[in-house]
């Protein structure tokens, strides 16, 4: 074990909190997933899914060790190349999306022969992310012009996006939000920020103005994120969704130390309780100690993020961090906000925690190009100590050899080395007289 913690390079701090929440998520996984065993199989044996849900976690650290140790400069051509073929992946989504437990599900694909689903749009966002970080960094040293910025840049990020939007509209959002973000943290003009965001809004419009003229056009998320919102906005009690009513009564019930593992009354009703409300059940779970612990285990994550960040030794490096490692926080939060009611239901989940292997996998994705990034700092630093070694060293040589120089110099000054014959030379002939 000490060996291989060893051979883990990069911010040992996001390791560790990674580690830490990802071993949490065995126990709600665990205790969650004894509702869909017994609505499938019948027996309530929850043990099958503790399984999958291990192996997904070791399969997602094995991502992240292999992702980190790939140098994160490579990224920049590996974003340039995957933007295509994200987007034929998110055509084909729209197209064939598959159905989950006989609900419309058009934001994901079935991997063939592996029988595995996987939602591209989290893939094309941590592509789109670094693509952007990309072109900022590229564009530094020359001024940013609206006109070519507006091919280079927006272009492929409104194409992802409306690629994204029917299907996804909370993903969609998310990643327009982030993107926003990053350009701002990337110096872009402001006055072209605001006519992005200006332009966002009216497409936004136009797209449910459409949607509204023309429902058979669209697939039916259309209705159902459109329906998710009129449901929040309303303050009228009996239009609050199932999902919402079950998991604030879960909440309820958690108290200030909650049931105890594995003692949620509300999984057994509580729809997607192992994935979307998976923190309506820590909250039932382990109260409210449990859900301060889980939220600022995540904003712990976030400061080192920003350290990070702070730290890179690029431009890029930085706009990598914060594009992937705040996309992660931000998701965490929402999924935290849908629970309490503070958002609309949007389908998040909740980051390492939640069940669910494309989602695990994806965030280890985004982790494994962040510790890349962390690693050259460690090694930036490294080679820094080193060579703050050899200087000392060397200075000490130098003046080991200045202080043996002055003590030579010293011992000559002291020594007589005149050949002046002091005896008197008349001193043989006196003695004969």
């Amino acid at each position: 074990m000490k060996e291989l913690i060893t051979n883990l390079k990069g911010d040992k701090v996001i390791w560790a909190f990674v580690a830490l929440l990802a071993l949490f998520s065995f126990m709600p996984v665990f205790s969650a997933s004894s509702n869909l065993a017994y609505m499938r199989h019948g027996s309530g044996n929850a043990f099958t899914y503790l399984l999958k849900h291990g192996i997904q976690i070791f399969v997602g650290f094995f991502i992240i060790y292999k992702i980190h140790k790939i140098p994160y400069h490579y990224f920049k051509t590996i974003s340039w190349i995957m933007l295509p073929v994200v987007w034929i992946l998110l055509v084909y989504t729209l197209m064939k999306g598959t159905i989950i437990d006989g609900a419309n599900a058009s934001r994901w694909i079935q991997i063939p022969f592996v029988g595995i689903t996987f939602q591209t749009s989290t893939l094309a966002s941590i592509v789109l992310y670094v693509y952007v970080a990309r072109y900022l960094s590229k564009k530094r040293e020359t001024p940013v012009t609206f006109q070519s910025s507006l091919i280079e840049l927006w272009l492929p990020v409104f194409i992802t996006l409306i690629l994204i939007l029917p299907a996804n509209f909370s993903t969609a959002a998310l990643i327009f939000s982030m993107v926003i973000m990053i350009t701002f943290i990337g110096k872009y003009p402001l006055k072209y920020i605001g006519v992005i965001l200006a332009a966002g809004i009216a497409g936004l419009t136009f797209f449910i103005l459409v949607a509204k003229a023309f429902p058979d056009a669209f697939p039916n998320r259309v209705d159902t994120w459109m329906k998710r919102i009129d449901n929040f906005a309303s303050d009228k009690p009996d239009e609050d969704v199932y999902q919402i009513e079950k998991a604030k009564i879960a909440i309820a019930s958690g108290g200030i130390y909650g049931l105890g593992p594995g003692k949620s009354v509300q999984k057994n009703f509580l729809p997607q309780s192992s994935s979307d409300f998976i923190y309506a059940i820590i909250v039932e779970e382990y109260g409210l100690i449990g859900a301060l612990t889980v939220l600022g285990m995540y904003l712990l994550l976030l400061f080192r993020f920003v350290i990070a960040a702070h730290k890179s030794p690029t431009l890029f490096a930085k706009l990598v961090v914060v594009g992937l490692g705040f996309p992660i926080i931000f998701q965490a939060m929402t999924n935290m906000a849908v629970a309490v009611e503070l958002f609309p239901v949007t389908g998040q989940t909740l980051p390492l925690i939640s069940s669910g292997g494309s989602s695990i996998w994806m965030t280890c994705i985004a982790l494994g190009i962040i510790l890349s990034v962390t690693r050259k700092e460690e090694e930036i630093a490294h080679e820094e100590a080193e060579k703050e070694k050899r200087e000392i060293a060397l200075q000490k040589l130098i003046d080991k050899q200045l202080q043996e120089d002055e003590e030579e110099e010293k011992i000559n000054e002291n020594e007589d080395f005149s050949i002046e014959d002091k005896a008197n030379p008349l001193e043989p002939i006196l003695k004969k007289n």
